[in-house]
């Protein structure tokens, strides 16, 4: 079988990489804070919503993310879905390394991580439960604070590349 829709006969990195990259996906930044209370951050697309009782979350964040032990300590993240443009944050936060930080604005609420203005939803969680899944962690959150907005659309991301959703129904 070929790549070219009629499937494959080897799975590798590349090529599981390729076909999971057919799924469009959000795109969010999570954050918290590391032992001396300083905020951290990354781009991450592994996300969604697990439970509506409780209210749960999950991220999966690769083991070698470098605030990774950051995450696991603090006990709290929150998850921030980016609107369509927000590709600038997007981008500044996926970058390995400096001050991602430098010059944004964010504020800490009901767990304490911090919280970036402007979004299209934020969840505040308190983490539940850390699992092993393969090269990653998944980070389980209990959502306890929410807020989101009814307008707007969000930062896609499919096939390597920002996408749109194509669509006129976005109020």
């Amino acid at each position: 079988m070929d790549e070219k829709g009629t499937g494959v006969t080897a799975i590798d990195q590349r090529t599981f990489r390729k076909a999971m990259g057919c799924f469009a996906t959000g795109v969010t930044i999570v954050t918290s804070t590391d032992p001396e209370g300083k905020p951290v951050g990354l781009t991450v697309s592994a996300f969604t919503s697990l439970s509506l009782e409780p209210p749960l979350v999950l991220v999966c964040l690769d083991k070698k993310t470098a605030c990774l032990s950051a995450f696991r300590s603090a006990g709290h993240f929150a998850v921030h879905v980016l609107r369509d443009n927000q590709r600038d944050l997007s981008g500044r936060f996926a970058i390995r390394g400096g001050d991602k930080w430098q010059g944004i604005a964010y504020e800490r609420r009901t767990t304490g991580a911090p919280i970036l203005p402007g979004c299209l939803a934020v969840a505040d969680c308190r983490i539940e439960e850390v699992l092993e899944g393969g090269d990653h962690v998944i980070i389980i959150g209990r959502v306890e604070g929410l807020d989101f907005s009814e307008a707007g659309g969000p930062l896609l991301y499919f096939r390597g590349a920002y996408g749109e959703m194509g669509c006129s129904n976005i109020p």
